[in-house]
């Protein structure tokens, strides 16, 4: 079973792949940015080697691709509880899982 957060992954990165080939694009503008977020951004964006569109493209897709807390609490309280005993736990420590 594939988990959520692999899902939105695969999500995301099909729809970079298809935004442009089948997707309908529209131009969103973001007013009132601090300068010291801009250039943060860019930053980010040329240690990627990306333009700051392209950058910031991947991040609202990556953004939308992601449930909402809200869809993510909701699955796991109708999943079954894990059971475990002391000794998973420190079992669990040893091998340096949390």
């Amino acid at each position: 079973m594939t988990s959520r957060t692999a899902q939105g992954d695969m999500h995301a990165r099909r729809m970079h792949v298809d935004y442009a080939v089948v997707m309908s694009t529209t131009v969103v503008q973001v007013r009132d940015l601090p300068e010291e977020v801009v250039a943060t951004l860019k930053a980010r964006a040329e240690s990627r080697g990306q333009s700051l569109a392209a950058y910031l493209r991947d991040l609202l897709t990556q953004e939308a691709a992601t449930p909402p807390v809200e869809e993510v609490m909701a699955d796991i309280a109708v999943r079954d509880p894990v059971s475990y005993t002391i000794e998973d736990l420190r079992s669990f420590a040893r091998d340096g899982r949390r």
